[in-house]
């Protein structure tokens, strides 16, 4: 307290005022007189200095407190009832606390699922490198065959593709997971939609000799965005592609009502055990019947183009008696005409 010069000035001053109070009053009146006012002067300072050492020792105790915040510990909790300056300085301090001990906190758990994303993704890419690299050496051999040669290359080709897709897909969840996409909010018809989502799947399908239904009110409609619901929607018919045999069929169902409108997705494909179904929409969570090509990817990028919109997407399945994708579009930001 007494290393601050405007303390030591301030006492100063008062002590130049007792005495000269002490002394004026004594030649002008009595030395009984003198003695009051010199008393009642040292009782005022003593009073001064024991009040304004409290503020000090309070103070001292807030730049302890913000120390020991800039050292990574914000467990002391200084809210009081008493009013006052101080009081509100130390619960603004308190609020500032909470506030940094959160942001530490979402730090945390940003950093820790980054890391668990370039692991899985590394672990994802270090597959189809490896594999390119083998088929790389072997096509170096000047006596290979010429059959083994395009194989090799043909299967280099494939693990290039596969590569970018999901290289691809993953800038797309970034860009989502980060906020920066801007979902437009047109009227998008689900006939338009469905049109649009089945054109990268017609031919897998035919492939397998698969049997696609498709049924609805074509005036059925939501506000979201077209392309992205799009992405989903693929994504969606995609898993139900690959998990339904030869001869299988998948249907798409639609409906509007004054409260949403719902996009139905099923099949009679091997279904989902009841052990996967609360991870399926998880990152790089590949349940027991998915494939060996399979990142875990298609599901999680289609649930967050669809919540991301303030959608709703939900799976119902059972092992052995195929699968069910709900998706609804709610009505609530929607302004009634």
């Amino acid at each position: 307290m007494w290393r601050n010069r405007e303390i030591q000035l301030f006492f100063s001053i008062l002590g130049f005022i007792t005495l000269a109070g002490t002394a004026v009053t004594g030649f002008l009146l009595s030395v009984q007189a003198a003695a009051v006012v010199f008393i009642t002067s040292a009782l005022l300072t003593a009073c001064c200095f024991f009040f304004t050492r409290w503020r000090y020792s309070e103070i001292e105790k807030l730049s302890g407190y913000l120390r020991r915040i800039s050292s990574g510990d914000g467990s002391l909790d200084l809210r009081d009832n008493y009013e006052g300056e101080l009081s509100i300085l130390k619960n603004d301090i308190y609020k500032v606390t909470l506030m940094l001990s959160e942001s530490r906190s979402y730090l945390e758990r940003d950093k820790l699922a980054l890391t668990n994303a370039l692991s899985d993704i590394s672990h994802q890419l270090k597959t189809p490198l490896t594999s390119m690299m083998v088929m790389a050496d072997l096509l170096s051999d000047s006596k290979l065959e010429g059959a083994k040669r395009a194989e090799f290359t043909e299967n280099i080709r494939v693990q290039l593709d596969r590569i970018e897709w999901l290289v691809s897909s993953l800038l797309k969840l970034s860009k989502i997971d980060a906020g920066t996409i801007e979902f437009k909010k047109d009227k998008v018809t689900v006939r338009e939609l469905i049109d649009r989502s089945i054109q990268p799947v017609l031919i897998p399908m035919d492939i397998k000799e698969q049997t696609l239904t498709v049924s609805g009110d074509d005036q059925a409609a939501f506000t979201g965005d077209l392309r992205w619901t799009a992405e989903a929607l693929i994504n969606l018919l995609k898993n139900g592609v690959e998990h339904t045999g030869n001869g299988g069929e998948i249907s798409i169902s639609f409906e509007e009502n004054p409260l949403f409108t719902e996009i139905r997705i099923a099949d009679d494909g091997s279904g989902i055990p009841k052990e996967d179904l609360p991870y399926i929409f998880r990152r790089f969570y590949k349940g027991k019947n998915a494939g060996e090509d399979s990142v875990g990817i298609g599901l999680a990028m289609a649930y967050s183009i669809i919540t991301s919109q303030q959608g709703d997407l939900e799976v119902r399945s059972e092992k052995g008696n195929g699968t069910e994708f709900s998706i609804k579009f709610y009505k609530k930001n929607e302004i009634p005409k």
